[in-house]
């Protein structure tokens, strides 16, 4: 009788203790583990441990880590030897949204984009149109870490160098676009701007899907999970907030049964197109 073909093996980096507002990331990533067991051998691991677990293993998950500012060495070191040993990681390492830093909202505004306007000099200042009052963020933050808005007779007075400016917004509410590679899964939306994590499902209309495509295109991921986080803007069109490609939250507790079984099946089918990739090379 022939041996039975080892299945792949997947380390599955999560921090299940991490503290997010009003949402348990770990109740999703007990979800995800358990549903890709039946494909894949699996263990889970927390972000400081996967540089030195990963050899064993042939491809790596990084999932609800939590942002990489509360443990940036161990990330750094992590991403460096993933890529010095060809290790596959998932979501691919060549992303050019959060993965590398708020830059690319200074890249999308020059290159004439759909994103809040974004200037990160004083003298690209009066680039951004005139507002109540402007965001000014962390050039590396995340989870409205280190966030505040400030007046515009401030900003001249900012500390720059690792920061970026944008005009508040009176958006009309938010929608996030989820993707498994290029291709859309689900989309979700606040309708209140005052608790913008209790989001609901949301038909997106073809415009609005040309809207999000066109980031996931311009992005150099070709396995991975992406998540386009937009506001619908006073003219009715859809700005970009955030372009998340390296851990996006998906809050799959909050879309039916089908859509996330869908979405199982898709990431399992992504997790194996990026082994064969690996595999052929």
């Amino acid at each position: 009788m022939p041996a039975a073909v080892p299945r792949p093996r997947l380390l599955y980096v999560t921090d299940l203790a991490y503290q997010a507002r009003g949402r348990r990331y770990c109740d999703e990533d007990v979800f995800l583990t358990s549903r890709l067991r039946e494909s894949f051998d699996l263990a889970l691991c927390h972000p400081r441990d996967a540089a030195a677990l990963m050899g064993a293993f042939d491809a790596v998950v990084v999932r609800n880590s939590g942002p990489v500012l509360h443990h940036q060495d161990a990330y750094d070191a992590f991403r460096a030897r993933a890529l010095a040993e060809g290790v596959p990681v998932y979501n691919q390492l060549t992303g050019k949204g959060d993965m590398a830093g708020k830059r690319y909202l200074l890249d999308l505004t020059a290159a004439g984009y759909p994103v809040i306007p974004t200037a990160d000099r004083p003298e690209d200042l009066h680039r951004l149109p005139e507002a109540d009052a402007y965001a000014v963020k962390p050039r590396l933050g995340a989870d409205s870490i280190g966030l505040e808005f400030v007046p515009r007779e401030r900003l001249p007075h900012l500390a720059y160098g690792d920061i970026l400016v944008q005009p508040r917004v009176d958006f009309a509410y938010e929608v996030s676009f989820y993707f498994v590679d290029r291709a859309f899964q689900y989309a979700l939306y606040a309708p209140r701007t005052d608790r913008r994590w209790e989001l609901v499902p949301y038909q997106p209309t073809e415009a609005d899907l040309a809207f999000a495509q066109r980031f996931v295109d311009w992005n150099a991921i070709d396995h991975g999970i992406q998540r386009v986080d937009a506001c619908r803007a006073p003219d009715g069109g859809l700005l970009l907030v955030e372009l998340e490609d390296l851990n996006p939250y998906l809050s799959l507790d909050l879309v039916g049964e089908e859509t996330r079984d869908s979405f199982v099946t898709e990431m399992t089918a992504s997790l194996r197109r990026l082994l064969g990739a690996t595999s052929s090379v």
